[in-house]
């Protein structure tokens, strides 16, 4: 049950990681056309730092499917996850510090913080 729950939780991040990395990254003109209309695009942060958390999180998402899939280098999948707890316990201060909505990156913390425990102590790939 574990196993599945866990399997669950990493492709759900997974698939929010590789949106969020690719929009960072590559900045795709029609996933930033309504951003940038509502005044939301670029972030506040340098264009360098932007497309590095970009990558940062493409990486990541290669590191909580992959190992599992095939069988090989198991230990990036919980080092993947604490990485991402990292991002995004570091996304939550930016967000609370410019009075934005932190919920979304606070349970995305959580959820990065369950599978990081799930794959390094409870149901280890």
């Amino acid at each position: 049950m574990w196993n599945t729950i866990a399997w669950i939780l990493q492709g759900l991040l997974a698939l929010a990681f590789l949106f969020h990395g690719i929009l960072y990254a590559f900045r795709p003109e029609p996933f930033v056309r309504l951003m940038r209309e509502q005044g939301k695009w670029p972030p506040a942060i340098p264009a360098w730092f932007r497309i590095f958390i970009g990558v940062a999180e493409l990486l990541a998402v290669v590191g909580l499917v992959l190992p599992g899939l095939l069988r090989l280098f198991t230990i990036l999948t919980p080092l993947a996850a604490a990485g991402l707890v990292i991002v995004m316990f570091s996304a939550s201060i930016y967000h609370v510090r410019r009075r934005e909505g932190a919920a979304v990156p606070v349970v995305v913390l959580v959820l990065t913080a369950i599978v990081a425990i799930l794959r390094w102590q409870v149901v280890a790939l």
